[in-house]
């Protein structure tokens, strides 16, 4: 299965560079097309409905975390920017994002966050998460009613959600069809009123649900 890709940049010469990296280093990722603004990448998305957007943030028109809440819906997004501040970080959490990555990432790492990202898969970067983790630990705990929303199938769903696995990887450990799993996270991203698999595992992380389940 290949790939589609889309490249949001305002900077030609990255757009260029990771065009040409990943059309030569990836025979399953092809990019078919690339964008200088935000407003640009949502047009591109609506006509070409990419499976992944790498998304910048700092743009021009519209800036990368706008054009995210507008697609995140119909793609994936995985944001690629140079700036790591957790406002940042979360409002591309809160807009959508599957993943969010710094442009000093390897090569080859960037290569399998976007297979991950078309997986279903959340995918950050390790200074990303240490700065989720530190956020939620400064949190109160999320009370008794966030679980009572979610049925005790969903809630295992939940923990899985929390340590990254993916549909068919959540349906083979509780062996149900790849589309059982897919209604089960359909349901809980309505129920917690997330809008994304990245988001429903932080909210996992907080509840503690990542320890009940192997």
């Amino acid at each position: 299965m290949t790939i589609r890709v889309i490249l949001a940049d305002d900077e030609v010469t990255v757009r260029t560079g990771f065009a040409l990296f990943l059309d030569y280093s990836a025979p399953d990722i092809e990019v078919v097309g690339t964008a200088a603004d935000g407003q640009e990448a949502v047009e591109m998305a609506h006509d070409l409905r990419p499976d992944v957007v790498l998304m910048d943030i700092r743009m021009p028109r519209l800036d990368g975390i706008s054009a995210t809440r507008r697609i995140s819906a119909l793609t994936k997004v995985l944001v690629l920017t140079n700036f790591d501040s957790d406002e940042y970080v979360f409002s591309a959490l809160r807009a959508g994002c599957t993943g969010f990555l710094l442009k000093s990432v390897k090569p080859e790492r960037l290569i399998e966050a976007i297979r991950a990202v078309h997986r279903g898969e959340g995918v950050l970067a390790p200074k990303v998460t240490t700065a989720l983790i530190a956020s939620l630990c400064a949190r109160p705990m999320s009370t008794a009613t966030d679980m009572d929303i979610l049925t005790p199938r969903e809630r295992q769903v939940l923990g899985y959600l929390g340590h990254g696995l993916s549909n068919t990887q959540i349906a083979d450990r509780l062996s149900m069809a790849d589309t059982t799993a897919k209604t089960h996270v359909a349901s809980i991203l309505a129920k917690l009123k997330v809008r994304s698999r990245t988001q429903a595992g932080l909210v996992a992380k907080e509840l503690g649900l990542t320890n009940t389940v192997p």
